[in-house]
């Protein structure tokens, strides 16, 4: 059996829905009614909480390979309670979701050092592991939406600095063939895009696909941590702006050719992505 979490967010969705397995596969939620992702005949999904080991111990019986995708940096223990619960069911192999900045000693943020003891607990551990770190998600700019369709602008911080984002749905294909496939325990794969791009440069693309004329405003970097303030912790926030900051220096530009070399296939444009996803960006 194959366990997936984070199936109410963007890559344990996309999993969810692009996983191609003869083997059961059980969808663990919190709340299992936000779930989106289609439950085909040999699919279970069950409730479950990183905060409550008890309930992982119920979902990972039986399981041999597990996707692990926690996103609270505030909560370390969520990543403890897993991997202890999974050692205890006997799983096999853990496909942990990470981040790219885990590998460069100058990230030293909150969120990058959250996952770099998460990827040290499971290199502990004694389970196989496979770590997906990618850049950030082309599907971040889905945060625009309201100020393209209301206004057409958006305000960032750091427009011109390029960036080697990656479509979700190449970290979710990936992920799937690391569940189902061999030779990938041990393994560090490394998400990019097929180019670094600026948020400058999508919001041309995104003008273009959606055949509209849109503008960008620079924010501050006081403008912009009063409105990443607004949406989370102190702490996540000064841990996004620290590493936008990062950005602006090129640190995120490095293209990798993982996901051609493992899917056999080039890495998503952000083009392709944008056109893929722009009745999210039109009115109506």
């Amino acid at each position: 059996m194959i366990l997936l979490t984070g199936v109410t967010g963007t890559v344990g969705g996309l999993v969810a829905e692009r996983l191609r397995t003869d083997e059961p596969v059980r969808l663990l939620a919190r709340d299992p009614g936000r779930i989106t992702a289609p439950a085909g005949s040999g699919t279970e999904v069950v409730s479950g909480d990183f905060a409550d080991p008890t309930t992982l111990a119920t979902a990972l019986t039986g399981v041999r390979a597990a996707l692990l995708v926690t996103c609270d940096p505030l909560a370390p223990a969520h990543d403890e309670h897993f991997v202890a619960a999974a050692r205890r069911a006997g799983v096999r192999h853990v496909v942990k979701l990470s981040a790219r900045a885990v590998a460069e000693p100058d990230a030293t943020d909150l969120i990058t050092r959250w996952q770099r003891g998460n990827e040290a607990l499971l290199r502990a551990s004694g389970l196989a592991w496979t770590f997906l770190r990618p850049r950030a998600f082309m599907s971040n700019t889905l945060g625009w939406a309201r100020s393209i369709r209301e206004e057409a602008v958006v305000r960032v911080f750091g427009g011109a600095s390029p960036h080697a984002v990656v479509d979700p749905r190449d970290i979710a294909d990936t992920a799937a063939l690391c569940l189902t496939g061999t030779g990938h325990e041990g393994r560090v794969h490394t998400l990019t895009g097929p180019v670094a791009i600026s948020a400058a440069d999508q919001l041309a693309v995104l003008s273009d696909v959606l055949q509209r004329p849109l503008r960008l405003m620079e924010l501050t970097r006081d403008q912009a941590l009063r409105d990443l303030l607004a949406r989370y912790p102190s702490p996540v926030a000064e841990a996004l702006m620290e590493s936008a900051v990062r950005r602006g220096s090129g640190a995120k530009a490095r293209v990798e050719p993982t996901v051609e070399r493992l899917l056999g296939r080039p890495a998503t444009p952000y083009r392709g992505w944008a056109a893929d996803h722009a009745r999210a960006f039109r009115h109506g």
